[in-house]
C-alpha cells in the first residue's frame, strides 16, 4: 500500500473480542483516541489513523487453554514517522510489545519508506563478484578461541583456514580490541596470511573484521580496519541497532561487504507469544539496513532455529523486495560436511556454508577441514553420494569427517 505500513501481528487471548484489540491498537499506536473527538477535528486527524486491515481469528480445537490468536494487520500511515527503522519500529511495536502476549511478525513498507534505505551495498552477487565465484556455495569459517591469543596466534589460525580453500573467514563475533590483537595490527597479520595462502590455492578471500567500539567512533574503525586492508566486516546489529547498520552500509567510504551476526536475536524471536518474529528480525529488517551476508541459527546444530523458520529467514534475504539487492543467507551453528547435502537441498546454491568446530576440530587438522567442506560442496553439486565420494582418489578430509560426524540424510 503506497504511504502506509502494514503490520501484522499474532495476538494471543483466550476470551478477547480481536476486532476490538485491533482497533484499539489502530487508534492506540496512532491518533490516540477517536471516538471522543469532534467531527472536525476527525477531519483533520484523519490522514494520521491506523486502518485495521484483516482480521484472522485461530480457535483451538477443543479446550485447550492459551491456544486461541488472531492474525492482525493494522496499515499506519507513513505521515506519522520519519524514514528511520527506529521511528518505524516504536510506531507499530513500541509500547503495544508490553501489551501482554503478542508477536510482531512482519512488516510491509511503502517504498516511499523503502526509498530511504538503499540496501546491501554489495549483496550476494556483489559478494560473488568480488570473490569471483559464482557455480557453487560459498564456504566460510570463523576464528575459534580467540580471547588471550597474540598476532601470532591468530596470523597462524587464519593461515591454516585459508589453506582449506575457504572463500571468508569471519572473526569470532567476542574479539573486541585488545592490547594483543589491536584491529590495525590484526588486520595487516590475517591479510598477509590470506596472501600467503593465495600463493598455494589461488584463492580469493574476504575476511570480515569484528568491527566493534562505542557507536560513536564505528565509521572511523571501520576506515581504519580499511585502511588496513579489511575486506569485509562482520557486525553485531542487534547489540547496536538497525539504524547504526544503516549508517555504515550507507556510508561510501565503508566500500567493503558487511556481515550481519545474529548475537541478541535469541532474546528476541524464539517466543511463539512475544518479540518479533525471525523472517523480520534476521531477514528483512537486516537487508533494509544493508546487511549483505546475514549469519543466522541454522535448523541443523547446536543452537537450532526450526527449519520452517530458517527458511522463512532465507525467503525474507531473497525474495523481490523494493528493488533491493538479495542478501547472502548464512545458516550457522553445528556445521559439518556431512550436512552438506541437505544444507543445499534446503538452501539451494546461494547459500554460505559456515562452519567452526566443523573446520577446526577435524582429525587431520584445520586446513584439511576446509577441505572437507569443499570435496562435500563438490560432491553434493555432481549429485555422487558423500559416502561414494570420499572413497575417490585425494578425499581423504572428506571420509575423516565423515566418520567423525557421520552423514545426516537430505
Amino acid at each position: 500500500m503506497n504511504g502506509l505500513c502494514v503490520a501484522t501481528y499474532r495476538a494471543y487471548d483466550d476470551k478477547a473480542d480481536f476486532s476490538k484489540k485491533a482497533l484499539s491498537i489502530a487508534v492506540g499506536l496512532t491518533v490516540g483516541s477517536w471516538t471522543e473527538l469532534p467531527e472536525a477535528q476527525k477531519a483533520e486527524m484523519e490522514k494520521h489513523l491506523g486502518k485495521v486491515v484483516s482480521v484472522d481469528v485461530h480457535e483451538p480445537s477443543g479446550a485447550a487453554p492459551g491456544e486461541r490468536y488472531a492474525d492482525i494487520r493494522i496499515a499506519y500511515p507513513d505521515i506519522n514517522f520519519s524514514r528511520d527503522l527506529p521511528a518505524l519500529l516504536v510506531t507499530v511495536f513500541g509500547k503495544l510489545s508490553m501489551d501482554g502476549r503478542i508477536k510482531l511478525l512482519d512488516l510491509d513498507v511503502s517504498d516511499a519508506f523503502a526509498s530511504a534505505f538503499p540496501g546491501p551495498k554489495f549483496g550476494l552477487n556483489g559478494v560473488r563478484e568480488l570473490l569471483e565465484v559464482n557455480d557453487r556455495p560459498l564456504l566460510m569459517s570463523i576464528f575459534k578461541s580467540v580471547v588471550g591469543h597474540d598476532l601470532a596466534n591468530l596470523q597462524e589460525q587464519f593461515y591454516k583456514q585459508a589453506l582449506g580453500g575457504v572463500d571468508l573467514i569471519k572473526d569470532d563475533e567476542i574479539l573486541f580490541e585488545n592490547p594483543l590483537t589491536p584491529l590495525e595490527k590484526r588486520v595487516e597479520a590475517c591479510m598477509e596470511a590470506a596472501r600467503r595462502a593465495r600463493e598455494e590455492t589461488g584463492q580469493k578471500l574476504l575476511y570480515a573484521v569484528n568491527l566493534t567500539g562505542p557507536t560513536s567512533q564505528l565509521a572511523a574503525n571501520a576506515r581504519k580496519a580499511i585502511d588496513a586492508g579489511a575486506n569485509a566486516l562482520l557486525f553485531n546489529v542487534l547489540a547496536y541497532g538497525y539504524d547504526v547498520l544503516h549508517e555504515l552500509s550507507s556510508d561510501k567510504s565503508i566500500n567493503v561487504p558487511i556481515a550481519a551476526h545474529p548475537a541478541m536475536a535469541g532474546a528476541i524471536y524464539p517466543s511463539p507469544h512475544y518479540g518479533i518474529a525471525a523472517s523480520l528480525l534476521l531477514g528483512k529488517l537486516m537487508r533494509l539496513a544493508g546487511a549483505d551476508l546475514v549469519l543466522f541459527p541454522s535448523p541443523y546444530g547446536s543452537v537450532v532455529m526450526p527449519k520452517e523458520e530458517n527458511l522463512a529467514v532465507k525467503d525474507a534475504l531473497l525474495s523481490p523486495l523494493h528493488g533491493l539487492r538479495t542478501s547472502f543467507p548464512v545458516p550457522s551453528a553445528g556445521i559439518h560436511p556431512g550436512l552438506v547435502p541437505l544444507i543445499l537441498k534446503d538452501f539451494g546454491m546461494d547459500v554460505v556454508v559456515n562452519a567452526g568446530g566443523g573446520i577446526h576440530g577435524h582429525p587431520m587438522g584445520t586446513a584439511a577441514g576446509g577441505q572437507a567442506f569443499r570435496q562435500a560442496i563438490g560432491a553434493a553439486l555432481d549429485g555422487t553420494p558423500l559416502q561414494e565420494a570420499a572413497k575417490q582418489a585425494g578425499n581423504e578430509p572428506l571420509q575423516a569427517a565423515i566418520n567423525a560426524w557421520g552423514i545426516k540424510e537430505a
